[in-house]
């Protein structure tokens, strides 16, 4: 860092120096890769660098790159690019997977030195089943008052979409965000039988902390104390808090459960994502089925925010089934760059506002 006029060290300038030579690396690889100069001057773009030359898009995204399609395309397109190209090291075949179900032209490479190699669309996983010993478990779940659920071969309890336990073979850690700050009943020991445990808390550390602290209290007891704490900071119109704030999404599809009246269907079930959701801090979109009054099916996508990638996610979900895909969103977060990032999808969406 540069020393200001008063001898104070100034911030910024190593993510300034990192963002030219972002922007000198793209301009070089685009260049060697047309056989021709580059002459425009790169613009900043988040963890890489983008240009715009001779009517296309270049975005260079350096490290993760999962998602990043939506903020490239959001950046092209504003510059009424008429394709895209993303140079990533990462992500690469779940972003060509992506790109396929686009009807703006897209395409993914993979930078070795100086040359541009295009990538190869990775498809789906298949999910994996549960373990018949953690099914034995759901009765338990749901004596307690919580809703159990599947996801990607995981049971566990949720109240109003939030996670509240998780069957385990082992005492985990470390994958969620950590909550202390939650002020609710100490709950606890987990139930063990054969292996299989019944942790209870919300988010990895908080289960392992509830176990070593209040080992002691039945987990059925200590799961229905969770439920009931959680169930009174659970709802649209609760004083903000921790427990509300997670996972605003999945309280928006239980909310459809309640109502599918909400965007016009007679029923909405939970469906697991295309992929296991990595934790419960980030914001990540989720699945239902809803079946209307004549018995169509639909795929629903409810998401809360301004999620500028929820492109990509919808573009999962239309290649696990055919049904159309309805998106769900709080009026509020319909906002034009949304609704122009998902009529790039070659197969229409339906935006129904709650």
């Amino acid at each position: 860092m540069n020393e200001g006029p008063d001898g104070a060290r100034q911030s910024g300038s190593g993510e300034d120096r990192r963002s030219r030579l972002l922007g000198i690396k793209l301009r070089a690889l685009v260049a060697e890769h047309l056989g021709c100069s580059i002459d425009v001057e790169p613009d900043e773009f988040p963890s890489g660098a983008a240009l715009h030359h001779d009517a296309e898009a270049w975005v260079l995204v350096e490290g993760p790159a999962g998602r990043s399609l939506g903020p490239a395309l959001a950046w092209s397109i504003r510059r009424d690019a008429t394709a895209m190209h993303l140079v990533v090291e990462h992500d690469t075949g779940l972003l060509a997977r992506r790109a396929q179900r686009l009807e703006f032209p897209v395409t993914v490479w993979y930078p070795q030195d100086r040359m541009l190699l295009p990538v190869i669309a990775e498809p789906l996983a298949p999910a994996p089943a549960p373990q018949a010993e953690h099914l034995e478990l759901v009765d338990a779940i749901e004596a307690a008052g919580a809703t159990a659920n599947v996801e990607h071969g995981v049971v566990v309890g949720e109240v109003r979409g939030l996670e509240v336990c998780r069957v385990v073979d082992t005492p985990t850690t470390g994958h969620f965000a950590e909550l202390g700050d939650i002020d609710i009943a100490p709950p606890p020991s987990p139930a063990a039988a054969d292996g299989v445990l019944l942790e209870v808390g919300v988010g990895a550390n908080d289960r392992e902390a509830f176990r070593l602290l209040h080992g002691d209290i039945p987990t059925v007891d200590a799961l229905a104390s969770v439920v009931e704490a959680v169930r009174s900071h659970r709802s649209t119109d609760a004083p903000q808090h921790p427990l509300n704030r997670l996972g605003q999404e999945r309280l928006l599809r239980w909310q459809l459960e309640q109502d599918p009246s909400l965007i016009g269907m007679a029923s909405v079930t939970p469906t697991e994502p295309p992929q296991p959701r990595p934790n419960l801090k980030d914001p990540i979109p989720c699945v239902a089925r809803a079946v209307d009054a004549q018995g169509r099916a639909s795929m629903v996508v409810c998401s809360v925010g301004v999620d500028v990638d929820l492109v990509g996610f919808v573009a999962d979900v239309q290649a696990t089934s055919d049904a159309p895909v309805i998106v769900a969103l709080r009026e509020r977060d319909a906002i034009s760059i949304s609704r122009d990032l998902l009529a790039l999808l070659a197969t229409p969406v339906d935006i129904r506002t709650v």
